[in-house]
């Protein structure tokens, strides 16, 4: 009783079918396929690890301390 056959997943297909149509579930899988690519597609262009970026600028600040960006900044007490 706690697991499906495949006659039950059939019946369930077949009353999805009917009820959305196939044109309807064909948009939606093919949504649910490009936003994955697109996924996937991002997650490719940020492969850089944000460590390597950082590393050249601390060099350079290193070799020429007033090439450096610093921020300065004054604290207020709080009244």
């Amino acid at each position: 009783m706690g697991s499906f056959s495949i006659w039950h997943w059939l019946v369930v297909l077949l009353i999805v079918v009917l009820v959305f149509g196939t044109k309807k579930l064909k948009n939606i899988g093919q949504d649910l396929g490009g936003a994955v690519k697109g996924f996937k597609d991002g997650m490719k262009e940020g492969g850089t690890p944000p460590a390597a970026e950082e590393a050249p600028k601390v060099e350079a600040a290193k070799a020429d301390p007033a090439k450096a960006t610093t921020i300065d900044v004054d604290a207020k007490p709080k009244a």
